[in-house]
């Protein structure tokens, strides 16, 4: 584990180019000083990561179920404060959707499991109910329940926790103004403002409007924004000798009152505005809504995006007692289950066989990263076929208006929390409709899929039985030296990373002359940035990376030029990139330059065919089928 942590370190530009890190179910999210400095190609082909992805202003690294401790094994290497309340003068420059993703998920991260457990404990006792093995005046009932319901009822005081990490502040000052929410008093207030001969009352001459905050989200996390600006403020300006009293009980007489006379009736408007609005949206056509989030709700979740919808849900059983948003997330994630026990179905290689197989019995509890990214997404077919079904399926769902009761990750378990109140009805049985269409779906079509690429594959001459038996012929592919130079093995570049051979077999060069052009016919298949590496996938699926120097990165582009751009059609020997050759050792960056199979466990094996001085275009390695 130290090992991984210290390559997702390295990965991600060192200690000193992170600013934040938090995780979720299966991510680690790196907030950083420079994304330039990352080498997501890198960390994307190192073994135990899954995917690398960018969104939200964050830098994700897809760990999946063990991700905890790779977080803990990251956070003890860096030596970081970690929580997602570090603030940086980068926020600013962010766009503001990465804002709010990057905030939402800071504050309901933390939070994801329990709400998942307390959904599936509430979808369990409904099913008691309705089943008759317990009653609502029974004390299992009443302890369990109690258990399933105290987060979401406290829900002000918990965010108030998570949302004064976020925002910089002290979050237990911000938990103090979530428990004035729900105090007992203020409650009982409540309830005697609903009477008609009630007597209105007043803070400071000003008439106070109360409202039941139990489960509510917008308010408190907009007090706990305000709280955390005027904790920064007033400890800038008191005496470090009365500062630690002071400013929390300036704050708790400030923003309290002003929670309860403005925050809270404005945060509460917008709430029902939200819900209102989404009902109208919904109600237009739900077979619609439903396809479409059931159809692109995975590639949501790959980008981030997803979060953006929590506090929406959230909103929707806070306003209305109910949510109809998660339901159509379920098929979604059904569906890339399905996709991934086709793929184990049809895979022949052992263990490519058991990364789908552990994906889909992981992605049944609503982790879906390893089937997206370690099976599906890579096949592509897959994938896609799976979204489609996932559409089809949610759009069932969302025809017969399937709700939810309780707050929980989309999963198996989703379907206990549909039980209405009143016992099992026909949106119960939609929403195991929806489920079954999607994961049938997308597992007949993916392996209909596959049956067909494989019969593609197939030469006719062995489509029927031969008279003589027909062995394969092993066609080995030559790469040709894209720099001129001295041959020299990987396990003599200072860059472990790539003397490992983890990115792919291969040689170094230690170039003469600052010019690479392309060992293959082919395609310009990445190009970074920074123009010190690029990509060449051959006409034979070859895929070769010519790494210029190492740690070049940090050049940013200086010394080099590309003659080409992504996706470019090349020929052998064509000129990919000039770099200056003094300028860069003048630098001090070491010259010495990986050649590598990127996709070398797609073969037999890569063999050097010259360790000595090459020139361009000579015979450098051979690619054996």
């Amino acid at each position: 584990m130290t090992e991984l942590a210290q390559k997702i370190v390295a990965g991600v530009g060192g200690r000193d180019n992170i600013i934040s890190l938090m995780h979720c179910a299966t991510r680690l999210r790196f907030k950083l000083k420079n994304h330039d400095k990352a080498q997501a190609e890198v960390l994307k082909n190192t073994p135990g990561i899954i995917m690398v992805v960018e969104s939200g202003g964050q830098f994700q690294v897809v760990i999946g179920n063990h991700v905890a401790d790779v977080f803990d094994a990251v956070s003890a290497l860096i030596g970081l404060n970690t929580d997602a309340s570090a603030a940086s003068e980068d926020d600013a420059k962010d766009s503001l959707l990465s804002r709010f993703v990057y905030i939402i998920s800071g504050i309901f991260t933390p939070l994801i499991g329990l709400l998942a457990a307390t959904g599936i404990l509430k979808g369990l006792l409904a099913v008691a109910l309705v089943c008759q093995w317990t009653t609502d005046q029974s004390g299992t009932y009443l302890l369990l329940f109690s258990a399933s319901d105290s987060l979401f009822y406290f829900f002000p005081i918990i965010l108030g926790y998570t949302a004064g990490k976020r925002f910089g502040g002290n979050p237990f000052l911000t938990m103090v103004i979530g428990g004035a929410l729900v105090h007992p008093l203020i409650l009982r207030a409540f309830e005697s403002a609903q009477m008609p001969d009630a007597t209105a009352l007043h803070f400071l001459g000003l008439p106070i409007t109360f409202i039941n905050y139990t489960s509510s989200v917008i308010p408190i996390i907009f007090s706990a924004w305000l709280c955390s600006l005027m904790e920064k403020k007033l400890n800038a300006w008191l005496p470090s000798a009365i500062k630690n009293f002071f400013t929390p009980l300036l704050c708790m007489v400030v923003i309290i009152p002003v929670t309860f006379l403005v925050v809270g009736p404005l945060s509460t408007w917008v709430s029902g505005l939200i819900a209102t609005g989404y009902l109208y949206l919904y109600h237009a056509a739900p077979w619609f809504a439903g396809a479409v989030m059931g159809g692109l709700w995975q590639i949501f979740v790959m980008f981030g995006l997803h979060w953006g919808l929590v506090p929406l849900c959230i909103n929707n059983f806070t306003v209305l007692g109910y949510d109809s948003m998660l339901p159509l997330m379920m098929p979604a994630i059904m569906a890339q289950v399905g996709a991934a026990l086709a793929i184990f179905l049809c895979e022949r290689d052992g263990q490519k066989k058991v990364v789908a197989g552990s994906a889909a019995l992981t992605g049944l509890f609503g982790i879906t990263e390893p089937a997206v990214y370690g099976v599906n997404l890579p096949r592509k077919y897959p994938f896609i076929i799976a979204c489609v079904s996932g559409a089809i399926g949610a759009g069932v769902i969302g025809f017969a208006q399937t709700k939810v009761y309780s707050f929980g990750i989309p999963s198996i378990f989703t379907f206990m929390q549909t039980v209405p109140p009143g016992g099992v009805d026909f949106t119960v049985w939609a929403s195991v409709i929806g489920a079954v269409i999607a994961i049938v779906g997308a597992f007949v079509g993916t392996v209909l899929f596959s049956l067909a690429l494989s019969r593609k594959n197939i030469p006719v001459a062995v489509a029927i039985v031969p008279a003589h038996p027909v062995t394969r012929q092993a066609n080995p592919q030559t790469i040709a030296a894209p720099l001129a130079g001295q041959v020299v093995s990987l396990s003599e570049v200072t860059d472990a990373t790539f003397a490992s051979g983890l990115l792919g077999n291969g040689v170094a060069i230690i170039p003469t002359l600052g010019e690479v052009r392309s060992p293959v016919k082919g395609r310009v298949a990445s190009l970074f940035a920074t123009l010190h590496a690029i990509g060449i996938e051959s006409c034979d699926g070859v895929e070769v990376l010519i790494h210029v120097g190492i740690d070049t990165v940090k050049l940013h582009g200086q010394y080099f030029t590309a003659h080409v751009q992504m996706g470019d059609d090349v020929e052998t020997g064509d000129l990919l990139l000039t770099f200056d050759v003094e300028a860069i050792a003048a630098a001090g960056f070491d010259l010495t330059t990986p050649i590598l199979i990127s996709n070398s466990n797609d073969y037999t094996d890569v063999l050097p065919l010259n360790m000595g001085n090459v020139n361009i275009q000579e015979s450098l390695l051979s690619v054996i089928q």
